[in-house]
């Protein structure tokens, strides 16, 4: 079975997207761009809030979902850990006017995929949301820049922690997070889990960033070293 690297994203078929946006000249601003990215057989659905967005959710399928991190009832990072949570197929990019550098990290480390900013010009947007299609994650200039200077200070070395930083009692994985978790002590990509569970590339993807965030890890090594640890998998 082959291997899969860490940038190996799949294709978003771009045929409904749900706007999260409480501003309605974005929201028509968006649905044009969109429609000229994936032409007029496109699905496009609004929500100002995320209560509304999470009645979207619940009524329909969408495969894509632009939201904005300002929202009338909080913050749109809440949603997308929520979409995380409860729709992991669905792919999540920030579309924002703000380019703070905590904001930037606590969106991607939540599960998007991408950030972009309003400002931009038509073109740069349209190309940013055509490289989705391509399994490419849009990332604004700008914010590249951000993200690159993280990148300056020296890596910490990707090795196993000290395990008793996570109390086994205090770790609830689901059974299939369980199964997931087995297979990737086994050697399995995600490619590989995918195919044996009978489950989308994305779907995996997102279990293991749930089993990540609940054995507070930060890759396969250190998720494999702290489940053995635990007793979770042999």
């Amino acid at each position: 079975m082959g291997e899969t690297g860490p940038l190996d994203f799949a294709p978003i078929d771009i045929n409904s997207v749900l706007v999260v946006d409480d501003d309605a000249d974005v929201c028509k601003r968006l649905s044009r761009l969109l429609t000229e990215v994936a032409g007029d057989a496109l699905v496009v659905s609004h929500a100002g809030s995320i209560a509304e967005a999470k009645r979207h959710l619940n009524d329909a399928v969408f495969s894509l979902a632009l939201v904005d991190v300002s929202l009338p009832d909080g913050s749109g990072i809440e949603l997308i850990q929520s979409i995380g949570t409860d729709w992991p197929e669905l792919a999540t990019v920030v579309v924002s006017a703000f380019a703070e550098e905590k904001m930037i990290v606590s969106a991607l480390q939540s599960g998007a995929i991408g950030y972009l900013l309003k400002e931009r010009d038509d073109l740069e947007l349209v190309l940013s949301l055509r490289s989705l299609m391509r399994g490419g994650a849009p990332i604004d200039p700008l914010i590249a820049r951000h993200i690159l200077g993280m990148l300056v200070t020296p890596p910490v070395q990707d090795l196993p922690r000290e395990h008793t930083e996570v109390d086994a009692t205090d770790v609830q994985l689901s059974q299939r997070e369980l199964e997931i978790l087995q297979m990737v002590s086994r050697g399995l990509s995600n490619r590989d889990i995918s195919e044996v569970l009978g489950l989308s590339k994305l779907t995996v993807e997102a279990h293991n960033k749930h089993i990540y965030r609940k054995l507070s890890v930060k890759s396969r090594t250190q998720a494999v070293f702290e489940a053995r640890a635990m007793g979770l998998v042999p």
